[in-house]
């Protein structure tokens, strides 16, 4: 039986890794927070508020802050349970090369959600591969950082191939007002995560445009299709996309300009330039790198996901919005059976 988790080291101090570390507090735990930059950890916990990220949110004072991520591994919490792996999808494989050879007993788990552009693995598959005997465990769905961290109602998902493992993250992260749901599907529930990102875009890129809430609801029902199309070429459950890490997280990154993804894609779709876009955010907005590498792990499969094709071609291949929206409105008729093969 594996053993309870009562300390958490959170690794990554933007919004997300700072709103999972104020509720793994919330959750009796001990934890330790870790930003990269020591400048942010010293402001931190002179403050007790990232200002950076999380404005207005005070920090437990339990929490310890601390740029040293050695302190994942044994330091003023002692050596951590879990750890939460909360950087950027494209950060990742730095992150655990840095602290790869202290894991020890921790149980990794992924909170970043993207596709390495380079390789295009999966943010469990790259774990397993830099963490040999230490299976990772997903956690996804619906959530912003803030509502989190405030105590707003959410639900998440928290898959692993543990179900042991799993429990104990359960009990470990979750509370009255943040409920985790079991799943046995990492692989599923990280390419919900992933995917939703780039068709986020989509969806702002529609409302930027002007076209309308017709087609932004056909384009979610279709963006659905292509997160299952692809969990299923990778291993996944079928099960799995209608969820929480899947329909849950799709429907609120689509549907609202708190996403980063929707808000780059709505100002896209109003006229603005990529590149003015991205200078001026602080924040990752994940899927920009994500939607090159679902293009090229999707060629690799033989699969056509026409929607996160054509975000990739407005990002990454210089195509025109107008024109690729046409090009899109102008695929061949067909049942929606088939549409969903």
């Amino acid at each position: 039986m594996t053993s309870p988790i009562e300390t958490v080291a959170v690794i990554g101090a933007g919004a997300w890794g700072t709103a999972l570390a104020i509720a793994a507090r919330r959750a009796g735990r001990r934890v330790t927070l870790i930003p990269r930059r020591a400048e942010q950890a010293d402001a931190m916990s002179r403050t007790r508020v990232n200002e950076a990220y999380l404005p207005g949110i005070e920090l437990d004072p339990a929490i310890v802050v601390t740029a040293d991520e050695t302190a994942a591994f044994g330091g003023e919490t002692g050596a951590a349970d879990a750890v939460l792996l909360a950087v950027p999808a494209q950060h990742l494989r730095a992150a655990i090369g840095r602290t790869g050879p202290r894991w020890r007993n921790a149980v990794p788990v992924l909170c970043a959600k993207g596709i390495e552009r380079n390789t295009g693995l999966l943010m469990p598959e790259l774990a397993a591969e830099l963490l040999p005997g230490h299976p990772p465990v997903v956690l996804s769905g619906p959530n912003f950082a803030r509502e989190v961290a405030l105590d707003l109602p959410a639900a998440a998902t928290i898959a692993g191939s543990d179900a042991a493992t799993v429990a104990a993250l359960m009990h470990a992260l979750g509370t009255r007002r943040f409920r985790p749901y079991a799943s046995d599907d990492p692989v599923g529930a990280a390419i919900g995560g992933a995917v939703k990102n780039v068709l986020a875009i989509a969806a702002g890129i529609v409302e930027g445009r002007g076209l309308g809430e017709n087609a932004r609801a056909a384009l979610i029902t279709r963006a659905l299709v292509e997160i299952r199309q692809l969990a299923l070429a990778k291993g996944g459950r079928p099960e799995t996309p209608m969820g929480l890490s899947g329909l849950g997280d799709l429907l609120l990154t689509c549907t609202s300009r708190q996403s980063r993804n929707y808000s780059l894609g709505f100002a896209l779709g109003s006229g603005e330039k990529l590149a003015t876009l991205l200078a001026g955010r602080r924040t990752v907005v994940e899927g920009v790198a994500t939607a090159a590498a679902i293009r090229a792990l999707a060629d690799r499969l033989g699969l056509d996901m026409p929607i996160a094709f054509a975000v990739d071609a407005i990002l990454h291949r210089g195509a025109a919005i107008d024109e690729t929206i046409g090009q899109l409105l102008g695929r061949k008729f067909r049942t929606e059976i088939e549409a969903a093969g």
